[in-house]
């Protein structure tokens, strides 16, 4: 991503795709180290901003998606949910995760991907996971590429033409359900407990706890 960034001041714009075959210092939320064995997929893409800051944030609900429907492509009838923020999970286990960096308000956008095509850490402190076998043979990196560009292209498309409520709504259809019991842990020190109750206007994570609806703007979720 810093290579990414670096772009921006060169005057790239959106369209840029940087894709890597291994980073040495790959990170994801949180400043949180990132695995990247030699065979997964890693893309850096700038994003045209929106109007304003809180719009832009909403880029990673539609990076996510976009994921989402791509490994949908790729691995039909596969056990794929979204987690809240932005985690793509295969039965229950980190398939992909995705990072939205704004370096400097006003410009593009930096999103970095990392899909885990055939090789899953194990030093991680949740359960990650890989691509299932196909009878065709396993997804390499030029397909997924291809896969995930075509899909976020179309998704950026219906976020600018029909606006986040329809993106809302498709994310939450391949989400957690409604009604999911999680923990968020908005710091290591306040883990909070209570029931999924679906994306506020602007991507929230709506909160059920006994003391009401809680609308929680960044945190980690952990899936009861």
């Amino acid at each position: 991503m810093e290579l990414a960034t670096q772009s921006l001041l060169d005057g790239a714009g959106e369209g840029l795709v940087i894709r890597a075959r291994q980073q040495v210092s790959g990170r994801g939320r949180q400043g949180r180290a990132w695995r990247s064995p030699i065979g997964n997929l890693y893309l850096s893409v700038l994003i045209d901003p929106a109007a304003t800051l809180a719009q832009t944030a909403q880029l990673s609900f539609v990076a996510g998606l976009a994921v989402w429907r791509a490994v949908s492509d790729l691995a039909p009838g596969a056990g794929l949910r979204l987690k809240w923020p932005n985690d793509l999970l295969l039965d229950g286990a980190k398939l992909a995760g995705l990072l939205l960096e704004v370096p400097y308000v006003g410009r593009q956008a930096v999103l970095g991907l990392g899909l885990n095509l055939c090789v899953a850490p194990t030093d991680t402190p949740y359960p990650a996971t890989s691509l299932p076998p196909r009878a065709t043979g396993p997804v390499d990196c030029d397909e997924a590429t291809e896969a995930v560009l075509l899909r976020l292209s179309e998704t950026l498309g219906q976020w600018r033409r029909d606006g986040f409520a329809a993106i809302r709504a498709d994310w939450q259809a391949a989400a957690h359900p409604i009604g999911t019991p999680l923990t968020v842990r908005i710091t290591p020190e306040t883990p909070l407990t209570g029931i999924f109750d679906g994306l506020g206007s602007d991507g929230q994570l709506r909160l059920k706890t006994p003391d009401g609806i809680r609308q929680i703007p960044a945190g980690d979720v952990v899936l009861a």
